[in-house]
């Protein structure tokens, strides 16, 4: 029987899954959402005891990121609504996932002014090169990147750019954080376009990045929104 850690863990997937086949995805039906489910949820799948550990892995980084983000999340979606919305009318025109407003969260905690020690810039924490190509004014006077909704578009485009590129969203999630070259060399070295299979040989940070937007999406659009019931109780609710 599975523990309720992996049964938590599948649930994740399977509403992450249905999530993503919502209504902004239907305008383009050729993009598709790569989740978890197609590597976890199979029985043949668990049996393999190798990847049943990067499986309780996987559980155990997400399970750690939502307990210890829990109120900044809180406090996250009672703030930000009407961002979300504006955010969502981006992402629906460019015919995108409306989730993908998650990333912000975990880029930036949606703080426009944030600033990485490599130089990313604003909500969505753009680089000023891939801002400027991405049609953003980026100069000493001027800094497009801290608008929200501008940002916004340009993170969306660059999105749009990358999942078209891999044709997987967590390898497209990935390469936001680390850039093209990282995933393409994990891809060679792993043999595989899975994440899950080719994920440790990725930067730490970007393997972690794609698990946080997971769990970040599960902590708002899961049906229980926090991690203190049990997988169980959770299943039966739906």
């Amino acid at each position: 029987m599975l523990n309720s850690n992996l049964l938590k863990l599948l649930l994740i997937c399977n509403i992450f899954l249905f999530i993503s086949a919502s209504a902004g995805y239907q305008a383009n039906p050729r993009i598709r959402f790569s989740t978890p489910t197609e590597v976890i949820a199979s029985s043949e799948f668990l049996a393999q005891e190798k990847y049943g550990i990067v499986n309780r892995k996987a559980i155990a980084y997400m399970d750690r990121y939502i307990r210890v983000n829990e109120e900044s999340l809180m406090m996250i979606r009672k703030k930000h609504q009407s961002t979300f919305r504006m955010m969502n009318r981006v992402f629906k025109k460019y015919k995108l996932p409306q989730q993908l407003k998650y990333l912000a969260i975990v880029e930036s905690e949606m703080k426009p002014t944030a600033l990485s020690k490599v130089g990313a810039r604003g909500t969505w924490q753009l680089m000023p090169e891939t801002a400027r190509i991405l049609g953003l004014e980026v100069t000493e006077e001027s800094d497009e990147r801290t608008s929200t909704a501008l940002s916004t578009k340009a993170a969306a485009l660059y999105l749009r750019d990358l999942h078209h590129e891999f044709n997987d969203w967590l390898l497209a999630l990935a390469a936001y954080n680390c850039g093209p070259g990282p995933v393409y060399a994990a891809i060679k070295k792993s043999g595989s376009r899975d994440f899950w299979k080719l994920q440790d040989f990725l930067p730490a940070e970007s393997r972690g990045h794609v698990k946080k937007y997971i769990a970040v999406h599960y902590h708002f659009e899961g049906k229980a929104g926090v991690t203190t019931q049990t997988a169980e109780e959770l299943l039966a609710s739906r």
